[in-house]
């Protein structure tokens, strides 16, 4: 496109914007092959079906009270150099779990893990937001905000396929080679100018995040069992697509954002957020009640990915156009906490469930939970903002 003088815009489809989108992809599609296959390995070394939700639940927790500080220190050290030496960080890590033969060790290293997974979601939101010229901002940013989704529809699919044909440890080996190519890769982006900021890495946030905060913890709560133990459930059943519901998860994600962004979400998007969560639970109520196994997995994933993906999207919009400027690292540190601390406790109370009840009584559990949900939506929807938005970036930031 041109200027009015003649002069041609910059685009946002530039190499650095395409390296970010990628490896964000890759960071999402990598754990969602974790998280399905580590649970089978922890079985063939001996653990429990309680126990193998475990995993899960370390590295949640890793990534939940690294969302505390990654953000805030990636404002400090710049996002570029967090994205080398986390990525790099990550690489020893893959190799490690390659080589592992005991359990104990995956838990003992799933919360380092889980920090290195939330530094590089924090810093890659931060250096996208920083590489798109602002005219091209919106268009930019509908792209990114699919590369999530887009690594949880193909993760869990690509992971229980390698699994039979590579074996695990060879899968691992693989993983490790792609994170080392994207640090490579990463080293090609533009650096940011050094920049001093005032007060502690970590800042406790304002009181008007307590209600998001509520709203994400019931959300991660009943979304804890959903990725270690919806694969296991399917494996049980003799299902040819283990992967079914959590593609199919992915896959209602994103036609729900695509379909939103067609119709539009009108003045106030926010006021979506009690319908979208009720659309969750009645997706989690399906997975829980409806008879069958293939059937039952695809339609409560399409129908659970829909409500669950705009929760986290209009959650976040309103939470950051609720809190100042100036807090809003601290804000987004809770919201993150909430969510994956809520998400490790779902996997290890509902995984202990499942054990003892049957998958069943798991999922119907989870269910009730997102239900609880519902209220709390409402009412944190009816606060009005009393902070203007700067900037249209956190509608499509929540995967």
């Amino acid at each position: 496109m041109l200027d009015g003088d003649g002069s041609k815009r910059p685009g946002f489809l530039t190499v650095p914007f395409l390296i970010v989108c990628s490896f964000y992809f890759l960071v999402f599609a990598a754990g969602y092959q974790l998280f399905p296959v580590v649970p089978l390995r922890l079985r063939d070394l001996g653990a429990s079906l309680a126990e193998s939700g475990r995993f899960q639940t370390a590295f949640m927790l890793g990534s939940g009270f690294g969302a505390l500080f990654t953000g805030p220190l990636g404002d400090r050290l710049g996002p570029r150099r967090v994205l080398r030496v986390a990525s790099l960080a990550v690489v020893g890590i893959l190799v490690v779990y390659a080589l592992l033969r005991v359990r104990w060790v995956f838990y003992l290293l799933a919360p380092v893990h889980g920090l290195l997974w939330s530094a590089l979601r924090t810093a890659s939101i931060s250096k996208v937001g920083g590489i798109l010229p602002l005219e091209h901002r919106a268009q930019g940013l509908s792209i990114f905000g699919l590369t999530g989704p887009g690594g949880v529809a193909v993760g869990p699919l690509v992971g229980l396929w390698l699994m039979p044909h590579l074996g695990f440890t060879w899968m691992m080996v693989l993983l490790a080679g792609v994170f080392a190519l994207l640090h490579s890769l990463i080293g090609v982006l533009p650096r940011e100018a050094p920049r001093e900021i005032a007060g502690t890495v970590f800042q406790w946030p304002d009181r008007s995040v307590w209600g998001p905060v509520a709203v994400m913890g019931l959300v991660g709560l009943s979304f804890g069992p959903m990725t270690p133990y919806s694969a296991q459930e399917a494996k049980a059943l003799g299902l040819a697509w283990p992967s079914a519901f959590l593609t199919c998860f992915a896959l209602g994600m994103m036609a729900m954002r695509g379909l939103l962004a067609l119709t539009g979400m009108g003045r106030r998007p926010v006021a979506l957020m009690p319908g979208m969560a009720a659309l969750t639970a009645v997706g989690y109520g399906m997975l829980a009640f409806l008879p069958g196994g293939l059937a039952r997995h695809l339609s409560a994933g399409l129908v659970y990915g829909a409500g669950y993906g705009m929760v986290h999207t209009l959650m976040l919009t309103h939470l950051l156009e609720t809190t100042a400027p100036q807090r809003r690292g601290s804000a987004a540190g809770a919201f993150f906490f909430a969510f994956d601390a809520a998400t490790a406790l779902g996997a290890l109370g509902l995984g202990w469930v499942m054990q003892h009840g049957g998958f069943r009584w798991g999922w119907a559990i989870g269910a009730g939970l997102m239900t609880l949900a519902i209220p709390v939506a409402q009412r944190v929807v009816g606060k009005r903002p009393t902070v203007t938005p700067e900037a249209e970036l956190p509608a499509i930031l929540g995967s």
